[in-house]
């Protein structure tokens, strides 16, 4: 009971030299910023001098503020500050009232600590993604909130653990529901959402799956509003990624069908059409590192394969840069035709084009150091094909 009661007086003291601190604090501020204002009407030499001494002082206090506003690791680390910032003499007086208390005293003020403690206490993620999930299952939440819910959890499901989290309390439901909203910028900020939560993240890309949100948001990649369809891609990408069950279901879906249809029309916004390239390749590679190509028969296809090679004409070098890498991949299947490639969708010409178009860039500085980069790709990617080309074109003797 000793030790717990001197265990008390600890707490109660140490709260009680950090309200001196932050009072010693605030009084130095004050009287700083009285003093700028004092000394900014001041003509002569001496005054100015004083003036930035003065400045000095105060942007001295103003750093301690901002060291408290960014918080403390424990603790010790907090009373320490607090220790710095009061009056020794007070400190000293305090020690001796805090030990004069009784016992019955000395309980209430730990109950009051208790209290302000917990009042103090920052809420987990978890507990802050409940709320926002609570607030989204409000069917009367004003849209302004019901936006505001989503952005909360799109920045709180990044870690994979909340992620996880984010099932574990219902929430991929609710985020999921939220797909049919009938504002875009919902529908959006949802997909996002899915986006962010099952990126490299397995155990979750399993759950979305299972819960059936794939075929909804294939739908909201032919959206007409840009960034829907642009975020329902990136939902889609994340979700099937190193996924065979997604990738099995997204053909189903005719999925590849879809891709085909972006690359192909060069009106859609570049930023869609990249992302639509790039999942190709993704897909492409996965296949091939688990060598089964029973699903990317569509993609040797001549039409899919002229739709590819075609983006390499593209005054978008991000875009270019992107399809040459998927014509990479794909010249690696063994259901790709050289010949096809060559005849049909008339690579070596484009990738001779390619050349020369690069060649101009690395003269300016800007994109140089770029253009060299996507130079060599393009060279690997040449390289690749003359490579194909030569084994079929050989004559046996």
């Amino acid at each position: 009971m000793y030790l717990q009661m001197e265990r008390w007086r600890l707490v109660i003291l140490a709260w009680v030299v950090l309200a001196m601190g932050m009072s010693a604090m605030a009084e130095s501020v004050n009287k700083s910023a009285s003093g700028g204002l004092f000394w900014s009407t001041a003509k002569e030499e001496g005054d100015l001098v004083r003036k930035a001494e003065a400045d000095e002082s105060a942007a001295a206090v103003l750093n301690d503020e901002d060291e408290f506003h960014g918080g403390f690791s424990s603790l010790d680390g907090m009373l320490q500050w607090a220790i710095g910032h009061s009056d020794p003499v007070k400190i000293q007086e305090t020690a001796q009232d805090v030990q004069r208390l009784s016992s019955d005293e000395l309980k209430k003020r730990h109950a009051k600590m208790k209290e302000l403690m917990e009042k103090l206490k920052m809420p987990s993620d978890a507990q802050l993604m409940q709320i926002a999930l609570d607030e989204l299952r409000n069917s009367s939440l004003p849209m302004e909130d019901r936006h505001r819910a989503l952005q909360d959890l799109l920045v709180l499901v990044e870690p994979i653990d909340n992620a996880i989290d984010l099932h574990k309390l219902g929430g991929l439901a609710v985020v999921m529901g939220e797909l049919n909203n009938l504002d875009p910028g919902i529908r959006t900020t949802s997909a996002w959402i899915l986006g962010k939560a099952t990126q490299n993240n397995p155990v979750v890309q399993k759950q979305v799956l299972e819960l059936g949100a794939l075929g909804r948001l294939l739908i909201m990649v032919k959206s007409s509003v840009t960034e829907e369809a642009i975020k329902a891609l990136y939902a889609v990408s994340a979700l099937i990624r190193n996924n065979l069950d997604g990738q099995q279901l997204f053909h189903a879906e005719a999925g590849e069908v879809m891709l085909q249809k972006i690359l192909r029309n060069s009106s859609i916004d570049s930023r869609l059409r990249r992302k639509a390239v790039f999942l190709v390749a993704d897909l492409v590679e996965c296949q091939l590192e688990i060598r089964n190509e029973a699903y990317l028969q569509f993609f040797s296809t001549p039409s899919f394969l002229k739709s590819v090679v075609d983006l390499i004409a593209s005054t978008d070098l991000d875009l270019q840069e992107k399809a040459l890498f998927t014509i990479k991949n794909l010249i690696q299947l063994g259901s790709t035709k050289a010949l096809l490639l060559k005849d049909f969708c008339g690579l070596d010409g484009a990738l001779e084009r390619m050349r020369l178009q690069l060649q101009q860039l690395m003269v300016e500085e800007e994109q140089a150091e770029y253009a060299i980069d996507v130079e060599s790709l393009r060279r690997e990617v040449e390289v690749l094909f003359i490579g194909k080309l030569t084994k079929v074109t050989q004559v046996p003797t």
